[in-house]
């Protein structure tokens, strides 16, 4: 019961510190990504962070995150692809949904990855106006598929439709929300 209370009020302040990286117009960084994993097990899990992993984990489906001592420099190269030209380009739900697939694909942390990848989705769409999405219940399985997919064949096609859809209905709700408020 505490743990749900503190995942709760942990999330709130990921989420503002998100808002605070957005309004600050700040690029990502891997610090920043530290700092955001750290608030999300901030009480549950102190020991592990902002830190990332030194054992092998194993996730569900058929992609098996790298090993502990690959961790740093897979995360540099995920820094070194956000900040290419190229990445700059794409429209801001692909770019959204390739760094959230692949940085979960390296599952840097013990634990938590899944939340902080969710988080580092939704920065890049606010940095750009989108509204925040959440993963709805009935589209997980198709989610979790999707991102094995991206991960063991680095095809990243299916996971962008999925995210895309979320980021529809989310805008959606938000200019429906503000058309009855008008």
């Amino acid at each position: 019961m505490l743990r749900e209370h503190l995942e709760v009020i942990n999330h709130r302040d990921a989420i503002h510190f998100v808002e605070e990286i957005v309004q600050k117009g700040e690029p990502l960084s891997e610090w920043q990504i530290k700092n955001l994993h750290r608030l999300v097990l901030k009480g549950i899990d102190d020991e592990y962070a902002g830190g990332y992993r030194e054992q092998q984990v194993f996730i569900s489906g058929k992609h098996i995150p790298p090993n502990p001592f690959l961790i740093k420099e897979e995360m540099e190269q995920l820094m070194a692809w956000y900040e290419q030209v190229e990445t700059k380009k794409l429209h801001p739900v692909a770019r959204g949904a390739m760094l959230h697939a692949i940085f979960v694909g390296i599952h840097p942390f013990i634990d938590g990855n899944g939340r902080t990848s969710r988080l580092l989705l939704n920065l890049e769409l606010m940095k750009d106006g989108y509204p925040p999405i959440v993963i709805k219940v009935e589209n997980r399985l198709a989610y979790y598929v999707a991102l094995d997919k991206a991960h063991t064949q680095k095809e990243y096609d299916d996971f962008i439709k999925i995210v895309a859809g979320e980021a529809e209905d989310s805008l959606n709700l938000y200019l429906s929300t503000i058309n009855r408020n008008a």
